[in-house]
C-alpha cells in the first residue's frame, strides 16, 4: 500500500476514534446529570426536574412537564415489554382516577418502545391519563432512570421529591403521592 494512502487510513482512523470518544463524553456528563437529579432525590433533597417535552402518545400534540406548575404531578416511565409496568398499570390508572380531583397529574413516559406497542398498552390497560412517547429513550439520561418502571413525584414548583426505581405498590404510591403534596 503506498504511503500517502497508508497515512490517509491513519489519520481517518484516529478522526473517528476521537469523534466517539467525544460521543461517549458527552453521553456519561448527560447521564451524570440524572444520576445527579435521581441522587439528590434519594438524599431528600429536592432538585429541579429535568425539562421534559414528548409529543402526545395517543394523538396531536406534545406536553410539557412544567406546564404542570402548580399541582403535584406524578411522572411514571414505562415500556410494554416491561412485565413490572404492566403489573402497576392499575394501580396507577386507579390512583389517577382518586387523586385527580385533589391537585395530583399523572403522566406517563413510554421510552425505549415501539410506538404502536405502546398505544396498545394504553388501550390494554385502559390509561386515561396522558401518556408520552419518548421512542429513543432521549430523556432517560437526564432523569437518571436505571430501568423500567421508574416513578418520580414532582412538586407543584417542579421539584423533584421523590422516586420509585421499581414497580410501585399501593403504598408506596400513596406516601410519595402526601409527600409531594406537603411544603
Amino acid at each position: 500500500m503506498p504511503r500517502r494512502a497508508k497515512l490517509g487510513l491513519q489519520i481517518g482512523a484516529v478522526c473517528v476514534i476521537a469523534l466517539l470518544l467525544g460521543l461517549l463524553g458527552w453521553r456519561l456528563a448527560a447521564n451524570a446529570e440524572g444520576r445527579n437529579v435521581a441522587a439528590a432525590a434519594d438524599d431528600g433533597e429536592r432538585p429541579p426536574a429535568p425539562e421534559l417535552i414528548l409529543p402526545l402518545l395517543g394523538g396531536d400534540g406534545e406536553i410539557d412537564l412544567a406546564s404542570y406548575r402548580g399541582q403535584v404531578v406524578v411522572v411514571n416511565f414505562w415500556a410494554s415489554w416491561c412485565v413490572p409496568c404492566r403489573n402497576e398499570a392499575p394501580l396507577l390508572e386507579e390512583a389517577s382516577q382518586r387523586w385527580g380531583d385533589r391537585g395530583v397529574a399523572f403522566l406517563g413516559v413510554n421510552a425505549q418502545d415501539f410506538l404502536g406497542d405502546a398505544r396498545a398498552f394504553v388501550e390494554r390497560y385502559q390509561i386515561t391519563y396522558p401518556n408520552v412517547h419518548d421512542g429513543p429513550g432521549e430523556t432517560l439520561g437526564r432523569f437518571g432512570i436505571t430501568g423500567f418502571p421508574e416513578t418520580y413525584f414532582v412538586d407543584a414548583e417542579g421539584r423533584i421529591v421523590s422516586r420509585v426505581p421499581a414497580e410501585i405498590d399501593a403504598e408506596a404510591l400513596e406516601a410519595n403521592i402526601r409527600l409531594a403534596l406537603s411544603p
